[in-house]
């Protein structure tokens, strides 16, 4: 029998070295390993607020391949349906250390493993059993193959009742041109109950400037819930009941952006699940986020349930 889970996800995960110190990264010779991957990332963040999730994905047949798989399950993720392959390799990146701003990131992940993913490797039973599907533009951007998986099961868990979140994660150099890029992220936006894209995403996702006319824009084609991230000021939400703006938390040091996204989209999600108050559930987002970006790895920051408590509590 197919184990119930409360949210399931499928992407990219890659290893990740993560610079020491600062300065250009062929200057510098000490780095950190870690987990990295948007996808992976909430789904480490919904683990660790004991919700039971499944990701899947396809890695190569190496050693980054079995440090992932290792990372992933050590965080109480359901891998049962990651496949290995001899054919191609697990993807990683390498990411600079800064001061102030957002760090470097370089990727060497073309043609992959996970960018082989395909409409085979769907396995209804499993996605069925879950009650929720995260997903990023990210996958679709991957190959034609990841493009046609993303579609179909937010199609397929659409079809089951179930809820589907979508962050579009903008990663332009994974895309032949921008026009590409915005049609088919605004085509997955239909897909989705709740959608969760950055201001500046917004921005060139629909050509409009302020989060009530983005919002307005994903409305009008039936997208049921957006949730428009507006860095340290907080979040904006709309949908066709309610809509209103909740103040971020503040952040004593900014040690690195990248995850923060990632860490809002658990917030949302995880307190949606939870049937909290679409602005209770903002506002959880607005903590992870700022707990994200106060952490040097991808996904450090993102708490276990009591550390969430502690903090919000404490800064309330």
């Amino acid at each position: 029998m197919t184990k119930h889970l409360n949210a399931v996800t499928f992407g990219e995960p890659m290893a990740m070295f993560y610079a020491n110190e600062t300065g250009p990264l062929h200057e510098v010779f000490s780095f950190s390993k870690g987990l990295a991957g948007a996808e992976s990332n909430v789904a480490v963040g919904l683990s660790r607020l004991e919700h039971p999730t499944g990701y899947v994905t396809k890695l190569g047949q190496d050693n980054f391949g079995t440090f992932i798989a290792d990372a992933l399950n050590k965080e109480n993720i359901d891998t049962s349906h990651i496949s290995v392959t001899k054919e191609q390799s697990t993807g990683m990146l390498i990411k600079s250390k800064v001061i102030s701003g957002d760090p470097k990131v370089e990727y060497f992940r073309k043609h992959s493993a996970a960018s082989r993913l395909s409409l085979t490797d769907f396995d209804e039973s499993y996605f069925a059993a879950a009650d929720h599907l995260h997903a990023t533009s990210i996958s679709a951007a991957l190959s034609q193959s990841c493009r046609e998986f993303s579609v179909h099961a937010m199609d397929f868990m659409k079809s089951k009742g179930k809820t589907v979140s979508l962050d579009p994660n903008l990663r332009p150099a994974l895309w032949p041109d921008t026009d590409t890029m915005v049609s088919t992220i605004n085509d997955l936006a239909t897909r989705c109950h709740w959608f969760l894209p950055g201001l500046n995403e917004g921005r060139i996702l629909t050509g409009l400037d302020t989060p009530e006319e983005i919002a307005d824009y994903y409305l009008a084609r039936s997208v049921p819930l957006v949730v428009i991230k507006l860095g340290p000021e907080g979040a904006y939400f709309k949908s066709a009941q309610e809509e209103g703006y909740v103040k971020g938390f503040k952040v004593d040091k900014v040690v690195d952006t990248v995850g923060a996204g990632d860490g809002f989209a658990v917030g949302v999600i995880s307190g949606l699940l939870e049937k909290l108050p679409v602005s209770e559930a903002v506002e959880r987002g607005n903590a992870i986020g700022a707990l994200a970006v106060m952490s040097p790895g991808d996904m450090d920051g993102l708490p276990t349930r009591e550390r969430l408590e502690q903090f919000m509590r404490q800064n309330v």
